[in-house]
């Protein structure tokens, strides 16, 4: 077991990498689905380590979390460095970690049996730096709404998040979330993948300088998988590696995930804006793409849940 105490410098004396897959979760205040979702991934037998990077839990769970790593030697603890984000969290789970293939799991999300081995060879073979996600489940085994997205713009984001999109026949072609079409049957390209359950080779993630920490939560796959594209990978979807994601667990005030999704969209639509006029309509937009994350949730009371 590794526990640390001091992030950066214990990450700069990790061991050496090797073969075999690192998980790596972020967790913040998960709650009770934190530790089967380890479980889940100890599961896999390609997982060569569990890498948990605790950004704040309840003493209880913390005690949990330190009584399990000292009994098994595939789970490892980065703790210390406090709430500083999902981004940063990663980035630190990922320089703490040995494997080769970097699968990141969202805390509350649990692998289904053969999820690694599914998400290994949708990347065998593909141009670096690439991305795989995995299928998304709802509980009762429905697909979850953002597990495959298409292009993530400004116009699309605003008709999705107000719902319109799904509202109005007209907008449907601007809905950037896929998970009412048909299930593929193989891996395919998809522009946008979940942050829930996604891998990639560590060599990939580095190339990419891993996330961008200008996001505090949420976003920032949307913007690994543009950055992804733009440097000539791909982003596949797989639908043989499933994972249940139970969502909404943490403890954080719910309007404040909200208002940094919203954040984290303007920010990125700024940060992809490749013309002086775009970067002035994503400077408009921002304003009105928060509002419609905060009160998101409330439209979607009138037609089903958020994602």
């Amino acid at each position: 077991m590794l526990e640390v105490s001091g992030p950066v410098e214990a990450i700069a004396a990790a061991p050496a990498h090797g073969a075999g897959a690192s998980v790596v979760l972020v967790a913040y205040m998960t709650g009770e689905s934190l530790f089967p979702s380890i479980d889940s991934a100890l599961a896999q037998p390609e997982v060569a380590e569990v890498v948990v990077v605790d950004n704040g839990s309840t003493p209880e769970d913390a005690a949990r979390l330190s009584e399990l790593a000292a009994r098994s030697d595939r789970l490892r603890l980065v703790t210390g460095q406090g709430n500083v984000g999902f981004a940063r969290g990663a980035n630190l789970g990922a320089r703490a970690a040995r494997g080769d293939l970097l699968v990141f799991l969202n805390p509350d999300a649990f692998l289904g049996p053969g999820g690694v081995t599914a998400l290994a060879a949708a990347l065998a073979g593909r141009p670096s730096p690439s991305l795989a996600g995995a299928r998304i489940l709802n509980q009762d085994g429905t697909e979850q709404r953002g597990g495959r997205r298409g292009e993530v713009t400004p116009l699309s984001t605003l008709l999705s998040l107000s719902t319109l999109a799904r509202r109005a026949p007209a907008l449907q072609r601007f809905e950037v979330h896929l998970e009412d079409e048909p299930t593929p049957s193989d891996v395919v390209e998809t522009p946008t993948i979940s942050g829930a359950c996604f891998a990639m080779r560590r060599a990939d993630f580095e190339d990419l300088a891993g996330f961008d920490e200008g996001y505090f939560l949420h976003v920032e796959d949307i913007d690994l998988c543009w950055r992804a594209r733009q440097a000539g990978g791909h982003v596949v979807f797989q639908p043989a590696a499933e994972v249940v994601h139970v969502g909404h667990t943490s403890r954080a005030n719910p309007l404040r995930v909200e208002y940094a999704k919203g954040c984290g969209l303007a920010r990125f639509f700024r940060k992809r804006a490749r013309t002086p006029m775009g970067l002035v309509a994503a400077w408009a937009l921002g304003p009105f793409i928060v509002a419609a994350a905060v009160v998101r949730p409330f439209l979607w009371r009138l037609g089903g849940p958020p994602a």
